[in-house]
């Protein structure tokens, strides 16, 4: 998720898709639609961008190894594309940061929840823990089967860890006459730090390893 947006003009709690393309892009590139509720993000600074592309560069260069061994498998690695909910209609989506999907069916088709196996969000210093739990959520209800967090140091310009999360599949025992806020959760399959590792390493959607050198920002 970024962190730094540009000057907000008045605009309507809600739009369509359709109102949105009629914006500036300088305007709507920082702007998410949550069932049609106007969401503004923040454009992050030097090292925000940095992780992310690294990120995509590594992901990118595993899927492509991926698929040499089994060709019958086809994946693609985007930064900042859009994934809409639903299968009709472009008015609820967001926009992670990278992302992994499933090959599409015909070229600058858009990413379907349905489409995504991993969605991942670098964090910045100022991103709040209900802000990225709210986001999460909505990650989760879609039924989107990972999600990655990279968290950057608050004091220097390094990745201070990676944390990936893999979909629950039902929620825990609750006392009686309680029910989970959210149907669908995440729950931490994996973290890595450069203090206790040597390399980021996972075998999901595909076998995934990324040395921290590679991460260096």
């Amino acid at each position: 998720m970024t962190n730094a947006h540009p000057q907000r003009p008045d605009l309507p709690e809600y739009m369509t898709w359709e109102e949105l393309e009629q914006l500036p892009e300088e305007i709507a590139s920082h702007i998410e639609l949550w069932d049609g509720r106007v969401v503004w993000t923040r454009r992050g600074p030097g090292e925000h961008q940095e992780a992310s592309n690294l990120l995509w560069n590594a992901l990118r260069r595993d899927a492509k190894r991926a698929m040499d061994t089994e060709p019958e498998k086809c994946w693609r690695v985007r930064t900042e594309t859009n994934v809409f909910f639903g299968r009709q209609g472009k008015s609820d989506f967001v926009t992670p940061d990278f992302m992994i999907h499933r090959c599409l069916d015909k070229a600058y088709a858009h990413v379907r929840a349905d489409d995504a196996l991993l969605v991942g969000e670098v964090l910045s210093p100022s991103n709040t823990a209900a802000e990225m739990e709210t986001k999460r959520a909505r990650y989760a209800a879609a039924g989107i089967p990972w999600y990655w967090e990279v968290t950057l140091h608050p004091r220097r310009s390094e990745i201070a860890y990676v944390q990936a999360y893999g979909l629950a599949s039902g929620t825990g025992a609750l006392p009686a006459g309680v029910s989970p806020l959210h149907k669908a959760n995440y729950l931490l399959a994996g973290t890595w730090s450069p203090a206790d590792s040597t390399e980021v390493t996972i075998d999901f959607p595909f076998p995934i390893t990324i040395l921290w050198s590679e991460l260096s920002l």
